[in-house]
């Protein structure tokens, strides 16, 4: 009989006042038994409407129930058929906007707690299995892609498996993208994401770190270097401002390099040499999951008060609730209908204050959400010594611009067509690179739906 409680059970976690003061994970995960609990609460639709709802269609109840059975390397299989970041998944992903949106618990409850599942089970299969994965039979194909984030790794993962040899070029001196220059440690260990890429490595997947396509080698380079397809997987690490007075004061700085010198360049640890903006006050500018976590990261690192700055209401907030919910509990206070419009700096050229002016909503714009609109005389200043621009980013044009017949829209985004191939020939492209700033599940989607396109355009060129 299923489980019919209402409620997900709970998940344990540090403690709001000890964690806001070190980078370990915040979410615990559950214990076995928990995990069967949990499980048990599926209801094992027959027309899955859990599925529909992810990006790249895991199995959701198929392992759910494999996690009822006992079977924990059962679970983890049927994830990893169709994802090969299911740890990362389960701990980042959005599920309460993707595949716990459309569960039938959630009509009359909470839905089931799928990614607490599928963190479980990875968890447990890198716990306990030693041994890795096999590599398949070489089916004779090179494909290159470029960028070692969720869509470049994802595209790998998927071709290897059918038998390519793939090579990963990507800038920095380590993979995983995103995953490990953005999201902080307390949210996303990097030694889970190293482990998943190891996965991919015995796959036989190659990666080449420090190599800047448009740099060190052009796209047209490599395909003369005998990869019969190229997959552009770059993302989108170009950050923007707001274009404000005062944004080229020393402490201002975008969300992207403050994350990574703490997250990529270990800014966090004692005995690194990164340099780290020591604040006393910060306000970061955005509403979305980098705001909240470059909000959380300056509260553990040290500043002691943390202002999160969003010109909408909290529940335009893009942000996933899980993360206000924590950063709230932490300490982060939360300015809405605010925004800045200058900042102020010091007699030495630093940041002292930033203007803020109050906002109403108006009528929705494009994005269907309500325009925010300034209400006149509602100026105040904030004291901060650290401004975080967290408003999004966009794709570095450099592959564009050294790649002849690489087309982008008026945003920097590379067009593609239905199979995800851009305008030109044999070279495909996915995640942020194609849509702007997007999450981690819908840019791994778009490296599975390349994969796909990639190997039936080898099939039928050889054909």
């Amino acid at each position: 009989m299923p489980n019919m409680s209402q409620n997900k059970v709970p998940v344990p976690e540090q403690a709001p006042e000890i964690r806001a003061h070190n980078f370990e994970e915040v979410t615990l995960g559950y214990t076995a038994e928990m995990a069967e609990e949990e499980a048990s609460r599926c209801l094992n639709c027959k027309n899955m409407p859990c599925v529909s709802g992810c990006p790249v269609n895991i199995r959701i109840p198929e392992f759910i129930k494999k996690i009822t059975e006992h079977d924990y390397e059962g679970a983890y299989e049927t994830i990893h058929l169709s994802s090969s970041l299911p740890a990362v998944c389960g701990r980042v992903c959005p599920q309460e906007r993707q595949c716990e949106s459309q569960c039938v618990r959630g009509k009359k409850g909470e839905p089931v707690g799928i990614g607490r599942l599928e963190r479980f089970a990875a968890d447990w299969h890198m716990q306990n299995v030693e041994e890795p994965a096999k590599k398949p039979e070489f089916n004779g194909h090179k494909i290159a892609v470029v960028g070692g984030g969720p869509a470049g790794l994802t595209c790998a993962g998927d071709l290897a498996k059918k038998g390519y040899s793939v090579t990963i070029f990507e800038a920095f001196h380590v993979a995983g993208g995103v995953l490990m220059y953005g999201i902080p440690e307390f949210r996303l260990p990097k030694a889970i994401v190293q482990k998943e890429i190891e996965n991919l490595k015995h796959l036989g997947v190659n990666i080449m770190t420090n190599m800047v396509i448009g740099k060190v080698f052009s796209i047209d380079e490599l395909m003369q270097q005998g990869y019969e397809a190229v997959f552009v997987g770059s993302g989108a690490g170009l950050p923007r401002f707001m274009g404000i007075e005062g944004e080229s004061l020393i402490g201002v700085c975008s969300a992207n390099e403050y994350l990574t010198r703490i997250n990529l360049m270990k800014g966090y640890k004692d005995g690194y040499d990164t340099p780290v903006l020591k604040s006393k006050s910060v306000a970061v500018c955005g509403g979305g999951n980098v705001a909240m976590d470059a909000a959380r990261s300056a509260l553990r690192m040290g500043a002691e008060h943390v202002y999160i700055i969003y010109r909408r209401s909290e529940n335009e907030m893009p942000a996933r609730k899980e993360e206000v919910h924590h950063a709230k509990e932490e300490g982060v206070e939360f300015l809405t209908l605010q925004n800045p419009v200058k900042i102020l700096g010091d007699e030495n050229g630093r940041v002292r204050a930033a203007i803020c002016q109050k906002m109403e909503l108006g009528e929705p714009d494009a994005s269907g959400r309500r325009s925010p609109v300034p209400i006149p005389d509602s100026e105040y200043e904030l004291a901060v010594d650290t401004v975080i621009m967290a408003i999004g980013t966009s794709p570095n044009p450099l592959i564009r611009t050294t790649t002849e017949g690489l087309e982008a829209n008026k945003k920097g985004c590379l067009i593609v067509d239905e199979s995800m191939m851009t305008t030109k020939q044999g070279v495909y492209a996915g995640g942020d690179a194609v849509t702007g700033a997007a999450t981690v599940i819908l840019a791994m989607g778009a490296g599975k739906s390349a994969a796909k396109s990639i190997d039936e355009y080898i099939k039928n060129k050889n054909n």
